[in-house]
This record gives structure tokens, C-alpha cells and sequence, in this order.
């Protein structure tokens, strides 16, 4: 290497570290300063979002790439399923027909509206979401209470969400029949 190549390289690695501690020393100030405002009444802008929602969904689907689904969802999943979901997930996320509970409309990230978001997800992703839940975002982990096969039900019925119609919701009956594994 000349000795011109080698100084240039000497000074972009400076100047890369530089602008490395320079970064950590804005979030350091951010931090220490409570300068960000945490409150969950007010929204995140639109890059926190998106730093959010981005590493989200690219963390699932690279979590979640080796869990092999059922190759099909059975009748008698789906109903299981929904009586878990009825009770574990209808009050932050609605249902067809079924609007998410008052309280948890001052969520911030809100939780989504299922039957509009799972086209998104592969089972698998649902799967991984249901059972590791999301840091962050008051969507709990629910895989050190409900055992894998509980797990699979409820993801069986939220795949059939979309498309599904208030009366084929409401006809799944409630959730007195959940019970924890």
C-alpha cells in the first residue's frame, strides 16, 4: 500500500470513528437528559416508527424462519384456538365485529387490528409472535403459560381471521372453555 493510500485509510477509519462516538454520544444525551418524550399519548415519529415497526417484522421473520406449521389447521383447532383468543387477545386486538376494549386504545404501539395485519405473517411468524410476544409494545409472551399445542391453535385462528364475518366470529362461542396449559 503507498503511503497516500495508507494515510486516506488511516483517516476515514478516524473519521468513521469519530462519527461512531459523536452517534453515541447524541443517544447518551438523549437518554440522560429525558429529552425523548416516552409518554404513550403521544405518538412516535415518524422515523421511531418506522426503526420500530422495520426491525420488528425483519426480527420475527428471521426468528421464526425454522418453526415448521402444521401442514393444515383442523376445525377443532380453530374453535380451541378461538376460545384462547377470545379471552387472551380480543380485548387488545377486536375481532370482526368486536372492537378492542376502551383501555387499550391508549396503547401506543396500538395493537393491530388482526384480520387487516395477518395476511403479512407466514403461521410460523404468528406462531412466534403469539408464543415471544413483543418487547416494547405490551404484547405479552404467552409461551411460559400455554404449552406449543395451545400455541398452534390460537394461530390457527388467527390466520382465519381475515374474511371472516361478525356472525362467524361471534359464533365461536366465549372464552369460558380457555384454559391454561
Amino acid at each position: 500500500m503507498t503511503k497516500p493510500a495508507k494515510h486516506l485509510l488511516v483517516g476515514v477509519a478516524g473519521g468513521v470513528i469519530g462519527l461512531l462516538l459523536l452517534l453515541l454520544l447524541i443517544v447518551m444525551l438523549v437518554a440522560y437528559s429525558g429529552g425523548y418524550n416516552i409518554a404513550a399519548s403521544q405518538d412516535h415519529s415518524p422515523f421511531v416508527r418506522w426503526v420500530s415497526d422495520t426491525t420488528m417484522t425483519n426480527s420475527v421473520t428471521s426468528h421464526a424462519v425454522d418453526i415448521e406449521a402444521p401442514e393444515a389447521f383442523s376445525d377443532a383447532m380453530v374453535a380451541s384456538g378461538a376460545s384462547a383468543y377470545k379471552s387472551m387477545c380480543e380485548h387488545c386486538h377486536g375481532g370482526p365485529g368486536v372492537k378492542q376494549a376502551e383501555w387499550a386504545r391508549g396503547m401506543l404501539p396500538q395493537p393491530p387490528h388482526l384480520p387487516d395485519k395477518v395476511p403479512r405473517w407466514q403461521p410460523n411468524e404468528i406462531f412466534w409472535l403469539v408464543k415471544h410476544g413483543v418487547r416494547m409494545s405490551a404484547m405479552p409472551s404467552f409461551g411460559k403459560t400455554h404449552g406449543d399445542q395451545s400455541l398452534w391453535e390460537i394461530t390457527a385462528f388467527v390466520m382465519r381471521l381475515p374474511g371472516m364475518t361478525a356472525s362467524t366470529y361471534t359464533g365461536f362461542g366465549g372464552a369460558e372453555s380457555h384454559s391454561h396449559q
